[in-house]
């Protein structure tokens, strides 16, 4: 019998891919949107990976509140919980990201547990990974980020304390038929939407650097991860016995600054692209007024390393190349700026 996965944030960019990834492995998908009018235009961009016949379907759900969230688990053998509050500047008040990221993740526990959910995949990131984000480290599967660091953003903090109260709910059980938790944590992601826009931070660094609007680069390097991947793995670990109960970089094998994925871009023949790197002294006073820079502060001059060989084992897995992630960004980005 094929077996039904609720995916939380289908119509992001991490969870259209998700979505279609599910498709292609036989599973059936039951996808969560914040308003059921999107619903036409997801489907088509699925449609335009795979062919859904017949087996995803939509339902309607906050992350704020409870309705909707019993009905939504019925029938549902795995929930992948990718829906997480996601801004770029950072917000006057950080419980605007904090308060949803982590009422979010603990009804997708509560409520999997409740309705005799397996597993429960969650979407997390390599910033909730960092200890210090002030400075440059190794980071492992056991390494968390200290949230009371100086220069914290609400995103970073908003993903590490999610994340850490999902570990929380999954120790604190009692009973027969524990529920299990597998996390996901990408760097930054990078690769082509399925959606007919251009979305996301990624997306708009890209299409910023290749019309010659980015002409200073902030010195930062980091592993990174392309939406293919991150969405594969996500598929991989609903049922993988070895996964339970562990933490996963889905990224690059070595990290990756923003000047060479500039000069990537630069070489393939986007001219407008600049290498300049930002003083990090300028970068961090600028940052003070813009709050793109604000959201950045931390990561500006440090290198993040992140040991993906537990992942390339568990799942017998080869990250897709850096480069390939970038270039075929860029490939889509052009092609949506020509359609619109």
């Amino acid at each position: 019998m094929m077996k039904k996965v609720l995916v939380t944030g289908i119509s992001g960019y991490v969870g259209l891919h998700t979505a279609a990834e599910l498709l292609k492995k036989g599973y059936s998908v039951r996808g969560s949107v914040r308003n059921l009018s999107k619903t036409a235009q997801l489907t088509k961009a699925i449609q335009n990976e795979v062919e859904p016949n017949g087996n995803l379907e939509f339902c309607e759900l906050n992350l704020l509140n409870n309705d909707g969230w019993k009905e939504a688990m019925q029938g549902c053998d795995y929930v992948l919980h990718i829906a997480s509050p996601y801004v770029t500047t950072e917000p006057k008040d950080e419980n605007e990201l904090i308060k949803p990221a982590i009422e979010g993740t603990q009804r997708a526990l509560r409520f999997a547990k409740k309705a005799g959910v397996k597993r429960v995949v969650l979407t997390s990131s390599l910033v909730a990974m960092f200890e210090d984000a002030n400075k440059s480290i190794n980071i492992t599967e056991d390494t968390w980020t200290n949230t009371n660091a100086k220069n914290m953003t609400a995103y970073v903090k908003s993903k590490t304390l999610a994340e850490k109260s999902a570990w929380d709910f999954i120790k604190e059980q009692k009973g027969e038929n524990r529920l299990e938790l597998v996390v996901i944590n990408p760097g930054g992601i990078w690769g082509p939407t399925l959606s007919n826009k251009i979305a996301g931070e990624s997306m708009n660094i890209v299409k910023d650097m290749i019309t010659g609007k980015m002409p200073m680069l902030a010195k930062a390097a980091m592993n990174m991860s392309d939406v293919r991947d991150v969405a594969l793995i996500h598929v991989k670990a609903l049922e993988n016995e070895k996964a339970n109960g562990r933490r996963f970089v889905v990224a690059s094998e070595k990290p990756y600054s923003f000047k060479e994925m500039a000069k990537i871009l630069k070489s393939n023949g986007n001219k407008k692209v600049s290498t300049l790197e930002g003083p990090n002294s300028l970068l961090k006073f600028m940052s003070r007024f813009n709050s793109d820079l604000k959201a950045m502060k931390p990561f500006i001059g440090n290198t993040y390393h992140a040991d993906v060989s537990q992942t390339m084992e568990v799942f017998d897995w080869k990250p897709i190349s850096f480069e390939k992630s970038i270039l075929d960004t860029a490939a889509c980005v052009k092609q949506l700026m020509n359609n619109n």
